[in-house]
Order: C-alpha cells, then structure tokens, then sequence
C-alpha cells in the first residue's frame, strides 16, 4: 500500500481571519460551514486535485509550528510569486526559497494563525 495524503485540515483560530489569507496566496474561494461543533473552510476542489484542505475551527484543534511540515505546490510552480503574497495577506515568510538539490525548492511560511508550512516548486 502506498502512502497517500487524501486531506489535510488545518487548525486555525479564527476562521474568517485564515480564509482570507488562504484565498489570498492561492487566488481560491472558500465558503465557511458550521455543523455546529466546528466551523470549516474548504480550500480545494477533490475532484481536480484528489487532495482536499480544509480550515478547521474546532475546540482543541489547536495551531501549531511544532507539527507536521505540509508541503503545498506553489501557484503555477512559482515559489516566488507564492512567497510574495504571504505577508500582505497577513503571514510571515519564514524561510526564503531554499534548494533541496534535485527534489526542487521549498519555502517556509506562517499563516495568519501560528502554523507554519511549506511551499513546493520545481524550479
């Protein structure tokens, strides 16, 4: 069996606050939902993708920079550009575009809600 990431939910604090910065570096829509226990924004369509993200507002979902590292393709494979828009949305770039050799680039950021994440690109 291959390992395969299917979604990925991301914690955040105040969702209206997270969906505007993630609409902002992804030129994506979102629409947030309230099942009444938590509040969610999805980020990605599955069927294009196969991949889904979501926001997630929940009690004891907390943010963190201490997790997982996702790694999220950079709009159109240009790192720059995706590095560009995170602090005038309201994050922080964490770590500028760095080589991994021949694996491509990454770069660091930190959303509006203390997670830090990564941008992919292959050139």
């Amino acid at each position: 069996m291959a390992v395969e990431i299917v979604w990925l939910e991301i914690p955040v604090k105040d969702i209206e606050r997270a969906a505007k910065f993630y609409e902002a570096i992804f030129g994506v829509k979102s629409e947030i939902g309230d099942d009444g226990t938590r509040r969610t924004a999805t980020l990605t369509d599955t069927q294009a993708s196969g991949v889904g993200i979501s926001l997630n507002q929940t009690a004891n979902f907390e943010p963190s920079n201490k997790g997982p590292l996702a790694y999220l393709m950079s709009v159109n494979d240009d790192m720059d550009a995706s590095l560009a828009k995170v602090e005038p949305a309201g994050g922080k770039v964490i770590e500028a575009k760095t080589s991994m050799g021949q694996a491509g680039w990454y770069g660091l950021f930190e959303d509006t809600e203390g997670n830090v994440l990564a941008f992919y690109s292959t050139k």
